[in-house]
């Protein structure tokens, strides 16, 4: 086994101390089956990201986290990346003007949805006219949207193929952040809407038991934010595709904040995956790499160490540098930053040398954040296959000083 065993948690890649203690707390509380970090682990907001928590009968809204089913979509395209180099400048400017980044819209265009008269909008409707009405506008206005922090819309080249790939990265937007919010309001008996105290990184997991009103409530407004994800994922890769004037023949898509009801060793849990990627045998999934780092499609092995993984693997390469520390602090009035350890020419240098046409971004997101992709894979080699390798050509994110209160 290529795991360690710490404090009864199973750990993979190196210990990060931080991370660690968090899911030494997490194991400590409620009815935890197993408590795993996976090779990108670092700390979160009381569950580490790249952290796993399986219950029995309980689900935690503070495990799942604030961005509620962000996960990652990739599709292959019926183009040659070679296709798209020549005019890859227009293209990612085509991209930077038509999707939408930060806060607002760069466009008037609304995306209707069919999930827009799914039954489980009555979960906001039991809590009140103006919760439903306030979150039900909220995720009209932003569906297609993509966000701020780490998430993106990326042309990747298989060099194996030549094919042209599509891939995003983006969750649940502000609507995903509001019901995460509202249920830890209501788990500590504030009302849904209320301003909710400043929150220690590393207090104890919020656990509703799942035959609670409230944690039913929780599961149902859980999986609506994950249906409303894909949608958004859905609809930026086709709007992406239509800008290319292409077409897709193969696709992968899949959560990595989110809790799924999985049967383990005979007994039914609730897994709470932040930031983990499920990989059951056959299962495909979409590991996105930094800006100047490869990404992958993997395919979960059937093997004994993905069983004891709880058939989890990593989402990205994982942080190894704080926002802050890289960027630097920001002052909002002035609009300036200081203290960071990431120069911008740093940051440009390194995208020109891996050959990526970037489009906004700022240095917390630069490769020198991250760990390299193919380190934290090594680790799951027991668990993963490979089956795609693909380089990021063309980048498109938020503007490296965009305010979002939905930052991840």
């Amino acid at each position: 086994m290529t795991y360690q065993i710490i404090d009864g948690v199973r750990v993979w890649g190196v210990p990060d101390p931080g991370a660690l203690s968090q899911a030494k707390t997490c194991a400590e509380h409620g009815n935890v089956v197993q408590a795993l970090l996976m090779a990108d682990h670092h700390k979160g907001y009381s569950q580490p990201i790249g952290g796993v928590v399986a219950y029995e009968g309980q689900i935690s809204p503070s495990g799942v986290g604030y961005d509620i089913a962000c996960g990652n979509k990739v599709v292959r395209t019926n183009l040659l990346a070679a296709d798209i180099k020549p005019i890859l400048p227009a293209v990612m400017d085509q991209i930077a003007r038509k999707i939408s980044f930060g806060v607002g819209r760069v466009n008037s265009e609304k995306a209707d949805h069919e999930l827009f008269d799914d039954p489980d909008w009555s979960v906001y409707a039991s809590i009140g006219k103006q919760e439903h009405d306030k979150l039900k506008a909220l995720a009209r206005d932003q569906l297609g949207t993509v966000g701020s922090g780490n998430h993106y819309v990326d042309l990747f080249e298989e060099p194996e193929t030549g094919r042209l790939w599509i891939g995003n990265h983006f969750g649940s937007r502000g609507f995903g952040h509001k019901t995460a919010s509202g249920f830890l309001n209501l788990a500590a008996g504030r009302d849904f809407l209320a301003n909710a105290p400043g929150e220690k990184m590393d207090q104890p997991p919020v656990l509703l038991d799942l035959d609670s009103e409230l944690g039913d409530m929780y599961y149902r407004a859980m999986k609506l934010a994950g249906r409303y994800a894909y949608a958004g994922r859905d609809y930026v890769i086709a709007q992406v595709l239509s800008l290319l004037s292409a077409s897709a023949d193969f696709e992968v898509h899949n959560h990595h904040n989110y809790a799924w009801k999985e049967t383990h060793a005979g007994r039914t849990a609730i897994v709470v995956r932040k930031g983990a990627t499920p990989s059951a045998p056959g299962q495909l999934g979409f590991i996105g790499g930094s800006m100047g780092d490869i990404s992958v499609i993997v395919r979960g092995k059937d093997t004994d160490e993905n069983r004891d993984s709880f058939y989890s693997t990593v989402h990205g390469a994982g942080r190894i540098m704080s926002r802050t520390q890289a960027a630097g602090k920001m002052n909002w009035k002035t609009r300036k930053r200081s203290g960071g350890q990431i120069t911008s020419e740093q940051m440009k240098q390194a995208i020109r040398d891996f050959g990526v046409e970037l489009r906004g971004a700022g240095t917390d997101e630069s490769p020198f954040v991250y760990r390299k992709l193919q380190e934290v894979l090594d680790a799951h080699a027991d668990t993963i296959e490979v089956l795609h390798v693909l380089r990021p050509i063309g980048v498109c994110m938020a503007g490296a000083d965009e305010f979002d209160p939905y930052k991840d």
